[in-house]
């Protein structure tokens, strides 16, 4: 075990690190993983536990790791309200939730996305410090794992501390008694990670303000919620957005090749797929027949591609494609 030491601490003494996510993507073991690395590997005391809802892909997660000195005692064990190192395993997320409030022009941010360090600072609007990219979901479809081991290799880079073999271990030690015909793959995916960043630093210049965290809470509690469980605020699917909920991949549409059998709306668990009548040129009958999907609705469950008796619809990247301007032409 090596004996490291802590680049900055906070009041209390910790060095935090928040990771935001959905379920699905391993954040909830890509914390375990960098905990470990820092207590076993590097000689710290820490802590690691993560929050989240329902136990379902597309929920949203966030972990949360401390680090403090050997010799000092962890007696907290709340959320990190302000990281040092900020890990978005889902830039989408920042359409719907505060992912980055507390995170301040001294603050490291690591995001899986195909944007430039510039542009993920413009979209997540960050009061500034440094920015650092990676295609986690690019490098994972190539490399074959999950994208977490991706993610971790991009944040221990964050870790100017922290010694690149300790994390190695840890992923070893995860990994390499369950998986261990993974193991190869996972430790090629964390190197890939590693190596395969953009950085970039943004000083404090007041373009974006710095938005402070703020716990969360609902409208009603139990002093004021209508007696028998009303539910007031009914959900819709017409207001929701499910793009938070994809994994990086969508089923890309082939119009030339459907012959609009609908088996995919019939599969679809949100109705995604639009239908329009039309005069058959044969039989001057009025048909259904399909335009595509609105990847509003969609959470890429794939079900629709899994069903398709003509590869009209097919598995595809999708940072690769503008689902916005898939859907626009609907």
């Amino acid at each position: 075990m090596q004996k490291g030491t802590l680049p900055k601490k906070n009041q209390f003494g910790f060095f935090e690190i928040r990771l935001e996510s959905i379920g699905g993507l391993g954040a909830n073991v890509a914390g375990k993983i960098i905990a470990e690395a820092g207590v076993v590997g590097m000689g710290f005391n820490g802590s690691n536990f993560a929050s989240y809802g329902s136990e379902k892909k597309g929920t949203p997660v966030s972990s949360f790791i401390r680090y403090c000195d050997h010799n000092q005692p962890v007696r907290i064990n709340s959320p990190v309200t302000e990281p040092h190192i900020l890990g978005i395993f889902h830039e989408n997320l920042a359409a719907r939730l505060p992912i980055t409030a507390g995170v301040d022009a001294s603050a490291t941010v690591v995001i899986n996305t195909d944007k430039t360090p510039q542009q993920a600072r413009e979209y997540l609007r960050l009061v500034g410090g440094r920015v650092i990219t990676v295609d986690a979901i690019k490098i994972a479809y190539e490399e074959k794992v999950r994208m977490n081991v991706v993610m971790i290799g991009a944040i221990a880079k964050a870790m100017d501390f922290m010694d690149k073999s300790a994390m190695i271990d840890a992923i070893e030690e995860t990994f390499g008694k369950k998986y261990e015909n993974q193991l190869k793959a996972n430790l090629r995916g964390f190197n890939a990670g590693f190596d395969r960043v953009d950085i970039d630093h943004f000083d404090e210049d007041g373009k974006f303000p710095y938005i402070p965290f703020k716990e969360t809470q609902g409208d009603w509690g139990y002093e004021n919620a209508p007696i028998g469980g009303i539910i007031m605020e009914p959900g819709n699917i017409i207001v929701k957005n499910n793009q938070t909920s994809r994994q990086g991949k969508i089923p890309l549409f082939h119009e030339g090749r459907c012959i609009h059998c609908g088996m995919c709306e019939t599969t679809c668990p949100d109705y995604c797929f639009k239908f329009v009548s039309k005069e058959d040129t044969k039989s001057g009958k009025m048909q259904k027949y399909n335009v595509g999907l609105d990847y509003q609705y969609c959470k890429g469950c794939l079900r629709c591609v899994d069903v398709c008796p003509v590869e009209a619809l097919t598995e595809e990247l999708e940072a690769e494609h503008e689902v916005e301007k898939l859907t626009a032409k609907l």
